[in-house]
Formats: C-alpha cells, structure tokens, sequence
C-alpha cells in the first residue's frame, strides 16, 4: 500500500486563460495609512483640510490649497508586536514610505494652479503569520480525498483507474501532488487519507505597493478647490511559508510539510477627482467630496511548492501565469475647519466595495495598428467573482484628527482610524470552485480578517523653509485563520474534515519621519 509520498515527475496542465483567488486578491488590494508623517499624525483626515502631499491620492483638491511650491520626502520604521522571526521574515524593517513635490504658481489675484507629483507605499506586506492548533482526524490530504470522493478532481477510465493526465474540475497543485503521490494506492486502486492530529503553519510576506501619483489642481477665488491625479500602481509581493502536519499513517506517526513560496508582480491605472468648497464665504469651514475609478491591474503570479516528510521523501512544483484585476470604485466625504492659525480640525469617511473585485481572464490580444502596440483582451471569471461576492463586503473607513499649535513653530497632532471588516466571517477560501484562481492554487489556509483600528499622533517643528515632522501610528487587527476549508460527508461522519479557527492578530508599531522643504 503506497501511504508515504515519493519523487515523481509532475504533469500539471496549464491552462489557456487565468485569473486569480479571491484571498490573494483581497490581500494586495488592501491600503494602509501612509504618507507624510503631518498626514499620518493627524490619522490621514486631511481630505478637506487639504495643502498636504498626502491628499494626491485621496482627494486631489487638497493639492490646490498650496501658495507655496514644497518638497517632502518621508521614511521610517515599522515593527510587528507578538512575532516570532521565521525565514527571512523580520519583525522590524526600514521602510522608505513617501517622497514628492508640489509646484504652485499664481494664476490671478486670489487664484493658484498647482502641479505635483508623489511617491507612497501604499502597502506594506512585511507581516509574520503563525497560526497552530489541534486536528481531530481531519487533514488537507484528506480534503482532496474528499474532492476526489465528490468527483471533482480526476475521473477514472475505462478500467476504473483514475486518469492522471489532466486536472478534471477543481484540482489545484495540492490536490495534484496528494492523490499522484499519497491518497491513490495503485496495488488496491483505491482511495485513502492519512488524518491529522495537528499543524503549525509560520509564513513570512514581504514587499510593497508603491504609488506614483500625477496631479493639476487649482483654486477659484479660494472658495472653490478643484483637483485631478492620474496614479500607477507597482505590486510587489513575496511570500514564503510552511505548513507541517503530524500523520498518522499505517506504518506509524510521521510529519509532512508543505513549502510555498510565492510572487505577485504587477502595475495598474486608476484615476481620481476631487474637489473642496468653502460654502460661507468668511468661513474658514470646508467640504471636500472625492471619487477614484477603479485600479486596473495587469498581473503575474508564480510560485514554487515543494511537499516533503521527514523521512527525506519529497516532490514539488511550480506555476506562473498572467491575469487582471480590477479594485471597486471608492468614494469619499470629508470636512474640515481651522481656528485661527492655531487649531485645524478634520474629519473623512471613504466607501469601497470589495465584493466587486473583478477577477478576469487573459483572453488574447489585438494590435493597435494606430499606436502600434499589442493590448489584452480580458472577460471577467464568473466563477470565482460569485465566490468573491459570498466573501468580501463594502468597507467604510473613518478618520479623524486634530493639529494643535502651542507656538507657530510647533505643531502637535492626534487622529484615530477604524476601518470596517473586509471579509465576511462565514466566507471561506472555496478549493471547489471551477476556476483557475483555484487550479493554481497552491495553499488551502485562509484568515477572516476583523476591523483595523489605528492610533496616532504626531509633532512638528517649522524653521523658515524647512519642516521637521515625526508620527507615530499604532494599528491592531484580529482575525480568524483555518487551515482548510470545513467538509462535512453526506453519508458518513467518519471522512467529515473539519479544523477549528485559531485567532491571530496583526499590531503594528510605525515610527514615520519626514523632512520638508517649502520654495
């Protein structure tokens, strides 16, 4: 009886058109807070306030609220609380968050138009994962067992062997490598499991987001502030984990862990506008409304899984394929209001809704004989946005924030964030769907993440030209991790797979520092 995996040679079909899985998707979609550290001091609620960089990407007006030309540039550290160091995965990092240039020129008496650019990290993925617990019996080989028993990965030919030769509905690379390898006995054919009675999982992710925001903005009569930014958007994602579960098999107890490493690179288009208006005329008390189209991404993934035991038996593979991916709308409302030149006050709240991420298939391409350029064709995957649809939901986020200036050289600042759940707490990562965002999957875990709450403040010292800013930010998030998703037999409680959710967090500590420069 073959119960233990050995080295074979793996014929994994690639499949004509692709897209991606709604986790993956919703992972490098996300934004943190970031920016200048005035910005992040005062939680980010500049949106009205505006004459801060930072506002480029979040409501474009801000930028038309400058009289004077600026430089700034931003960089700083961020550190995970409660990690334990795993591959090359640290709990504290440098990081290079922001760096930018507004031009402002007078356009009449009371009017500006005002050119800028920025670069920020949108995301940060520095984060540690650790996550174990007990298995009564259930394990991810015996999920495939499952699969294959539903008839849902390979069907069997004429003599009642299974067919090896391609995936049939929902295989994905784990699935593969188990019933080539673990689950199918060739002396008996039949079909079997090894169960569980515990795991660990500790995976490492790394990389960015960079934003480079394009913006022309201007006033009219300083009571109306209109503004426009083009961004690109550059993903850079990496992971490494591993995944280890103790066996019981027929001829004893052993471990089997499964290594993935994995990449997402790709860049995007979105276009934001916006605008702010004083409504009272001797009124410093303003109103600023934004709305960003979607981020069209154009993406690559590709990943190495290696599944190994440790009597030194092991077997891998790896992927790559292309895909897009197009983010929901976003819409945001926001005030703000100035006491003198001593107190300024800004509150915003911004609308996205995750469960229309679009997840499309490459479906060829067209030459512009025009521009003289190939462009994609894509269509969306139905499959997996019904699934994305059943998991994600709208996102509200709320900022608000206060500068107070003791003496006009010195600024001190405080906001707060809470940004609403982006997943559903039933919503589970589905390894059944007919889709190639499942085939080339290649980890069955999953976290249902909770609601971000973010603390900051901040100070700042002006001298002449130059500025001189440091922020602070706390942010803390809970969430449900499972190691796979839940089976339950129709005709048998004994090949039921079920694993109970472990609670993981992710708190972060960020010391964020820019200097400025005003011309």
């Amino acid at each position: 009886m073959k119960k233990y995996i050995i080295i074979v040679a793996l014929a994994f079909a690639v499949m004509p058109v692709l897209a991606q899985e709604t986790y993956e998707n919703a992972k490098v979609t996300a934004q943190d807070l970031n920016g200048t550290a005035r910005y992040v001091g005062m939680g980010g609620a500049m949106e009205a306030l505006g004459a801060d960089i930072s506002t480029i990407s979040t409501n474009p007006a801000g930028i038309g609220l400058f009289r004077k030309s600026t430089a700034n540039i931003s960089f700083g550290l961020v550190s995970q609380q409660d990690a334990q160091e795993f591959a090359e995965g640290n709990k504290t990092n440098m990081s290079f968050d922001q760096v930018g240039f507004v031009y402002a020129a007078r356009s009449g008496q009371n009017s500006f138009l005002n050119f800028g650019f920025n670069y920020h990290k949108s995301r940060n993925f520095d984060y540690i994962l650790s996550a174990a617990d007990g298995l009564d019996n259930a394990s991810q080989n015996k999920l495939s067992y499952a699969k294959q028993k539903n008839g849902l990965l390979f069907p069997a030919n004429s003599e009642g062997v299974p067919d090896f030769s391609n995936p049939y509905v929902s295989c994905n690379q784990l699935d593969d490598i188990y019933a080539r390898n673990l689950n199918y006995d060739t002396d008996d054919n039949m079909w079997y499991y090894d169960p569980a009675t515990s795991y660990t999982l500790d995976r490492a992710h790394k990389g960015y987001v960079g934003q480079y925001d394009f913006n022309i903005s201007g006033n009219i009569n300083d009571r109306v502030y209109l503004g426009m930014t083009i961004g690109l958007s550059d993903i850079n994602y990496r992971h490494y984990g591993e995944y280890t579960e103790q066996l019981q098999g027929p001829n004893g107890n052993y471990a089997m862990t499964v290594a993935d490493e994995r990449r997402i690179d790709g860049a995007g288009a979105s276009v934001t506008a916006g605008v702010i208006v004083r409504p009272v005329e001797m009124s410093p008390f303003r109103v600023g409304l934004s709305v960003a189209t979607p981020t069209w991404y154009d993406m690559t993934t590709s990943n190495y899984t290696r599944v190994f035991d440790n009597m030194g038996a092991s077997v891998d593979n790896s992927e790559t394929y292309d895909f897009k991916l197009y983010t929901p709308w976003k819409f945001g409302l926001s005030m703000g209001h100035t006491v003198g030149n001593y107190l300024a006050l800004g509150a915003s709240y911004e609308y996205a809704n995750y469960a229309h991420l679009d997840s499309r298939y490459k479906t060829g391409s067209y030459y512009d004989y025009w521009y003289g350029e190939y462009y994609d064709e894509s269509e969306s995957d139905r499959e997996m946005n019904t699934h994305t649809k059943e998991t994600l939901k709208g996102v509200s986020t709320l900022k608000l924030g206060l500068e107070y200036k003791p003496d006009p050289a010195i600024a001190v600042r405080f906001g707060y964030n809470y940004v609403s759940p982006m997943y559903k707490m039933e919503g589970y990562k589905d390894g059944t769907i007919q889709s190639d965002g499942s085939y080339y999957s290649s980890a069955t875990d999953y976290t249902n993440w909770k609601g971000t709450n973010r603390i900051t403040c901040g100070v700042g010292y002006a001298a002449g030209n130059f500025n001189f800013d440091v922020a602070y930010q706390y942010s803390a998030t809970e969430g449900e991790f499972a190691p796979f998703m839940n089976y339950w037999d129709n005709v048998t409680s004994l090949d039921d797979n079920v694993a109970n959710v472990v609670n993981v967090s992710n708190k972060r500590h960020q010391l964020l520092v820019t200097l400025g420069y005003k011309f």
